[in-house]
């Protein structure tokens, strides 16, 4: 039998070890806790970081910084070079619900591309403000050009006659700028092309112009009901005719989009430009080229004018029919 005195002895020997113990323990097992809480909470603030209310560290304050400050906005300009020809690319555009998203569209074309001077022509009685801010935010070479088209020449009652071909004041307004501006002798080598804002181009397409003597030409997917339209050229290199439906008898039974003229030969060919009046549609190429060359004279490009670089693609029209008359949206937002 353990008397008294030998049990508190004892107790008081235990006891403190029985308390280092647990203390010891209660300590690791919230290490424990508490550690994987932490973790979760800052994987889970770093996705937030930018709208976070509380004074992050300094280090992650400076990240945030930057990414709010971050603006898109092209500041750099495509490669130029004095040797190298330049491509006066010319784009008639008018005010519709997608002009801006076709002209963007263009703009990430021509950014890839060198020695490229962009001719932006609207049909309307001034230049408006979506279009000046679209192109000086491109960084491009551009020239921003207006004019009006009469309105008996645009539309038929409320709609918009299609035997009147559309864009023929802009780009004869754009071809007078080049002569006006530029000189047949002193102008550096340069190429003409007329690029409505509803089409497709291969970046390959404008290297092949580039090289153009005089007229170039090449195939246009989705025009004319087919899946192409193009030149026909025979085995020595030569374009004979045309391979489309409508109307293949026209002097040059070709797209808008399928030829670039030499820049020397529009200087120097004042006479030549698309004519308005008394041109049937599909006509309006040939009124220019016949008044600058010969079939015989033109170059096909293009392998032969076997492959397809540029497409007559169309952004489809939208439909707003929730708008309404008063419009449902806010009009200043601009689209």
């Amino acid at each position: 039998m353990l008397k008294r005195r030998d049990i508190l002895a004892l107790v008081l020997i235990v006891l403190p070890w029985t308390l280092l113990i647990t203390v010891w323990h209660n300590s690791t097992i919230t290490s424990l806790l508490v550690t994987p809480k932490d973790d979760r909470l800052e994987s889970r603030s770093h996705p937030k970081s930018t709208v976070a209310l509380k004074a992050p560290c300094p280090e992650v304050s400076r990240d945030v910084v930057e990414v709010v400050r971050t603006e898109y906005v092209y500041t750099r300009s495509p490669a130029w070079s004095n040797v190298l020809p330049i491509i006066h690319v010319i784009t008639p555009t008018y005010q519709r619900p997608v002009q801006k998203a076709e002209l963007t569209r263009l703009v990430n074309t021509f950014l890839l591309v060198p020695n490229l001077h962009w001719m932006v022509v609207e049909d309307s009685h001034r230049r408006t403000l979506l279009v000046s801010r679209l192109l000086q935010n491109t960084g491009l070479n551009y020239t921003h050009l207006n004019v009006e088209t009469p309105k008996n020449f645009k539309l038929r009652g409320n709609v918009r006659n299609p035997k009147i071909p559309r864009g023929t004041l802009q780009r004869n307004l754009a071809l007078g700028w080049l002569r006006e501006t530029l000189s047949v002798n002193s102008s550096q080598p340069g190429v003409v092309y007329f690029a409505d804002d509803d089409n497709t181009y291969s970046l390959e397409l404008f290297e092949e112009m580039r090289s153009t003597k005089k007229v170039s030409v090449w195939p246009v997917a989705f025009v004319g009901g087919l899946r192409y339209e193009s030149p026909k050229v025979n085995a020595l290199g030569k374009v004979y005719g045309w391979k489309t439906v409508f109307d293949p008898h026209r002097p040059f039974a070709i797209d808008m989009a399928g030829f670039a003229v030499n820049l020397r030969l529009i200087l120097a060919r004042p006479q030549a430009y698309f004519k308005l009046r008394g041109v049937k549609g599909g006509y309006q190429e040939s009124s220019l080229l016949r008044e600058l060359v010969t079939v015989n004279d033109l170059e096909p490009k293009a392998a032969n004018c076997t492959q397809v670089l540029v497409w007559h693609t169309r952004t489809e029209k939208p439909v707003l029919v929730h708008e309404g008359e008063k419009g449902f949206t806010d009009s200043h937002v601009e689209i």
